[in-house]
């Protein structure tokens, strides 16, 4: 006969599981996306792609849970946006202060290479851990900008275009051979801006003064013992070594650490054995998700907070996915979103999350006037700046009733440029000819077979002049600023979110959650829910609209080609661009 505690003994397994303590677990080898895709094809493509929001809330949300006892993180060398690495640096603050454990591991921070933005990340870490084989790159930070003037002057191509005002600087990727005062000046600020971010991270993460880390940056790459060795790291370890001793720290009594549990806890070696009941790990994602699940919150009668994400270049039309996996700002979407937003009787504020470098002025602008309606109605809306919003990514947001950005967020890029490539000179040494037959003078203006005449220079000038002092104009009566302060910011500058506060355009430093607490407190809402908007099911993506005003108008449209995006990337707008030019990877 079986005993009945032997038969019970798998069930009591699975509860001690389910009731014991959790560590969450956070890998960002595939670094973190902005927003989810709202497409079908998107969603399943995106299944294994962790999300900014899942992650912070997750952690947070582990924070105040008390299953939950620590939090390990794997973070390498490659690239994260500076603005994500200090929303999850908060996360992690608070998660340390509510007195949970926190490791960070890594094979190399860099592999001696670059790796002091993911080091500035794991250093939010109460522990950091490296293989002994590994490097720690903290050397700095760099922003490259590769020159294709000359390159451009062998071909026989030169670029014609303007720019309103010296810091917008994109046709100088195609005019000149290096930097220009203008162009260095506010490269070699936003270094200075970041790196002094750097090191204060560093230096209250590690116990370190700042002066001390300046001399281990202008040192490193640092070999994972020379790391230890300085404080930069606490051990050196690998994942085995590093998961088996957070395990047994947080085993649920003294025997399971010991691997001496009755119920198999651990195993001969005395370390908790993968499956142990005292250490059970979960992705902070799936953490996050399962909860939100288990919750199953309706609707408050009293409303909640709307999240409306607006995430790559700024176009006209539907926000659409592009091949590459990014997507563009449709103005047509958004502007949907913020109608629905406003005409639904359950959203008391709404919360605009903007990661874009910018676009077409026009389509920047509809989603500006939308901005302000929806505030003039009642609605407040705080904007939530990301990794980057200049130029268009700032114009869509001047009209809110606060805008937060990070310390490290890139914006501003108050200014216009319009330029063509010139490809008469290589077309003719490839013996090319184009003719064509333009029923006006300026039918052909922005063809690249020839250069501008006077006249359409003319209009190239105007156009420049109207959109930049229109846009420096709503500058300054959104931000109660006069037009020498607007000056002073603007000419094309690029600003760190700590320089642009200084500067008035933004009015408080912090991430989405600091935007959403402001949101709450200006619709009076007191723990009012965030949720993203709009929530469309399958048949709201395949019904007709019924009208420009109805939900359904704001979801993505399906796959589309980006060679507009691409080009835009390239500093060869199609029109009028407020466009923040390169890529800015910050290194």
């Amino acid at each position: 006969m079986v005993h009945p505690v032997k038969l019970l003994g798998p069930f009591s397994r699975i509860q001690k599981r389910r009731s014991g303590p959790l560590i969450l677990e956070l890998d960002l080898t595939d670094g973190l996306a902005e927003e989810a895709p709202s497409d079908p094809v998107g969603q399943v493509l995106a299944r294994r792609h962790q999300q900014l929001r899942d992650v912070v809330e997750g952690i947070r949300r582990g924070a105040h849970d008390p299953r939950v006892t620590a939090l390990v993180a794997k973070i390498d060398g490659r690239p994260l946006g500076f603005a994500k690495v200090q929303e999850v640096r908060d996360a992690v603050a608070s998660f340390r202060a509510a007195g949970k454990d926190t490791v960070a591991w890594a094979e190399s921070f860099g592999e001696f290479g670059p790796g002091t933005v993911s080091y500035y990340l794991a250093c939010a870490f109460a522990e950091i851990a490296v293989v002994p084989t590994g490097a720690v790159g903290l050397t700095g930070l760099s922003v490259g900008t590769t020159f294709f003037g000359g390159a451009a002057e062998r071909l026989g191509v030169r670029f014609e275009g303007g720019a309103r005002h010296e810091y917008k600087n994109a046709p100088d990727q195609f005019t000149e051979r290096g930097y220009t005062e203008p162009h260095r000046e506010i490269t070699e600020r936003l270094v200075a801006s970041l790196g002094e971010q750097v090191v204060e991270g560093v230096a209250e993460g590690r116990g370190l003064t700042a002066e001390r880390v300046r001399e281990l940056v202008d040192r490193a790459p640092l070999l994972a013992e020379e790391a230890r060795q300085a404080g930069l790291v606490d051990r050196l370890a690998y994942r085995d070594e590093v998961y088996a001793d957070l395990r047994g720290r947080h085993a649920p009594d003294a025997a399971a650490a010991d691997g001496g549990s009755a119920d198999g806890g651990g195993d001969r070696t005395g370390r908790p054995r993968e499956d142990s009941a005292g250490a059970r790990l979960l992705y902070v994602g799936r953490y996050h998700h399962r909860a939100l699940v288990a919750e199953r919150v309706p609707v408050r009668p009293g409303g909640y907070v709307a999240l409306i994400t607006a995430t790559g270049m700024i176009t006209s039309g539907r926000s659409r996915r592009s091949a590459m996996g990014g997507t563009t700002i449709g103005a047509d979407t958004v502007a949907a979103s913020l109608r629905a937003a406003r005409r639904d009787r359950n959203v008391r504020a709404v919360v605009l999350r903007v990661d874009s470098r910018g676009g077409s002025p026009v389509a920047s602008d509809v989603i500006r006037r939308e901005v302000a309606l929806t505030r003039e109605a009642g609605t407040p809306v705080v904007a939530s700046l990301g990794d980057i919003a200049g130029s268009g990514g700032y114009y869509i947001v001047m009209d809110a009733d606060a805008i937060v950005a990070r310390p490290g967020t890139l914006t501003g890029s108050i200014g216009v440029y319009i330029g063509k490539p010139v490809l008469s000179g290589l077309m003719e040494r490839l013996g090319i000819n184009k003719e064509s037959v333009d029923s006006g003078a300026h039918a052909a203006m922005l063809d690249p077979d020839r250069g501008f005449s006077e006249s359409e220079w003319e209009r190239v000038d105007a156009a420049l002049d109207s959109t930049y002092a229109d846009f420096t104009g709503k500058v300054a009566r959104a931000r109660g600023l006069s037009g020498e302060q607007v000056d002073a910011v603007a000419r094309g500058r690029v600003l760190t979110g700590r320089d642009a506060r200084e500067g008035g355009l933004v009015d408080d430093l912090g991430g989405l959650p600091a935007a959403v607490r402001l949101a709450r407190a200006k619709a009076d809402l007191p723990g009012g829910r965030l949720r993203s908007f709009p929530v469309t099911g399958p048949w709201d993506r395949l019904k007709p609209a019924e009208s420009s005003e109805d939900r359904a108008t704001a979801p993505q449209s399906a796959l589309a080609p980006d060679v507009q995006e691409l080009a835009a990337r390239a500093g060869l707008p199609a029109a009028v661009s407020l466009t923040v030019p390169g890529d800015w990877e910050v290194r």
